[in-house]
């Protein structure tokens, strides 16, 4: 384990301690795990820009992308597990280094193996190796959960996690200029890029960063959150927000090209918009549910997220280049929304045990305590769940474009998952219950 520093009292809930000490060190931390999160997303989503750059001469078609880019999404939440319980393990600072470090590895290997003529199971390989940039999420967010008291997790969240899902439309960016600048018989200027921006981030997380002594070892809080209804509950709900988020990020482009026949110029023109406008205002959707209520913010948008994709649906019927495009900005919009309020809920959800356990006789402090050593691991497990919806989307696409040569019985099934989110929020958390329900204890989330 890298040496480093250590904080042994932390007391975000203190106002003395956050007034004094707390508020600095937490913002510094913030930052700079937003840098290094930033990046990991970048590196994760990087195959929706590479196949781009793929054309005809690579003889891969369009189900063979959606494909190729549905492995690094499902390694990067397969990843979000043990990148979850490795900053109990090792310190929040020190693997915020490590797995920075670690995005090297497929960066420096797309680099080595993107050309014309390699074997379609050399990319799957590299493009689940690009995985890696997925973990880097769970961690940064189980971190910066630990540093803010309850009334500052939404913003922070929210802050933090679109900080990260930023590095998405900043890689599409990236992408569009060398395309339109150096054509796509250029792909390994974009990984020359990143090579640097990695080993900076690395090194300034060394040198500005902390760890909490806190939460080292405390490997009982995932086995304890695995049996916790509210897990599976929270990990359901951000298959829905987050899942679809970074599914959408990596299919958008691949869906202009084969249903609009737009070029990878035009495509790529486009595609950074929606994540651009998702990340942006992920911060929004927590803020929302830090005055609000994350349950009531997360209900209504999934009621706005089906409203959104029935555009879509209409567009795609029509074959209306623009109205697709708009109802799919929406839609980005509203899952950066529905991530900022639905991570909001999940340490607003073990705090709300933690008051319940206290009105019936538990010490303050060990519940307290152990509503923010739950709620980090919950943070962990929705964040690998959550992910595993840029999957589902993905081959959904992939299966919709195999059958029918369009997106529209894709789009049809998201629609109705959306309604079924919508649904299993309001029966869980909003819907009137008696006075002697458990219930009452997630009052507020």
């Amino acid at each position: 384990m890298l040496a480093g520093r250590w904080i042994d009292h932390w007391d975000p809930e203190d106002p003395g301690f956050w007034e004094r000490t707390g508020a600095k060190v937490a913002n510094r931390n913030l930052w700079f795990s937003i840098l290094s999160e930033h990046i990991g997303f970048s590196i994760w989503t990087m195959w929706s820009v590479l196949v781009l750059f793929m054309g005809p001469e690579y003889g891969i078609d369009a189900a063979g992308k959606f494909f190729l880019v549905a492995v690094p999404t499902l390694v990067g939440g397969i990843l979000r597990l043990p990148y979850t319980f490795a900053v109990a393990r090792f310190g929040g600072r020190n693997w915020t280094i490590v797995s920075a470090l670690l995005l090297l590895i497929p960066t420096i290997l797309a680099a080595i193996v993107l050309q014309p003529g390699t074997p379609y199971w050399v990319f799957i390989a590299v493009a689940a190796v690009g995985g890696l940039g997925g973990g880097n999420f769970a961690s940064s967010m189980t971190n910066i959960n630990t540093f803010y008291p309850e009334a500052r997790k939404g913003w922070a969240l929210g802050l933090n996690a679109g900080g990260g899902n930023i590095g998405v439309p900043v890689i599409q960016l990236v992408g569009l200029l060398i395309i339109a600048t150096a054509g796509t018989g250029a792909p390994r200027i974009l990984l020359g890029v990143y090579i640097p921006l990695i080993v900076v981030a690395a090194v300034l997380a060394a040198v500005k960063m902390d760890n909490l002594t806190s939460v080292r070892n405390d490997t009982g809080a995932f086995r304890e959150s695995l049996r916790e209804s509210q897990t599976w509950v929270m990990s359901f709900l951000y298959i829905g927000t987050f899942g679809s988020f970074i599914g959408y990020s990596f299919a958008f482009g691949l869906v202009l090209q084969n249903q609009f026949g737009r070029t990878p110029l035009e495509a790529a023109a486009v595609t950074f918009i929606g994540p651009l406008l998702g990340s942006l205002i992920r911060p929004v959707g927590g803020t929302l549910a830090d005055r609000l209520g994350g349950a009531r913010v997360t209900f209504w948008n999934f009621l706005a997220m089906v409203v959104a994709t029935g555009v879509i649906i209409g567009a795609s019927a029509i074959d209306s280049l623009a109205l697709f495009t708009a109802g799919f900005v929406l839609l980005f919009v509203l899952t950066g929304i529905g991530n900022g309020s639905t991570y909001k809920m999940i340490p607003a959800i073990f705090r709300g045990q933690a008051k319940a356990a206290i009105a019936e006789g538990a010490d303050a402090e060990a519940a307290f305590l152990r509503a923010r050593r739950i709620s980090g691991a919950v943070i962990g497990i929705a964040g690998a769940v959550g992910a595993l919806g840029g999957l589902f989307i993905n081959l959904a696409f992939r299966q919709s474009f195999l059958t029918a040569q369009t997106g529209d019985p894709a789009y049809w099934s998201f629609l109705a998952f959306y309604v079924v989110c919508a649904a299993v929020t309001f029966a869980v958390y909003l819907r009137p219950a008696p006075a002697t329900s458990p219930r009452l204890a997630l009052v507020g989330v």
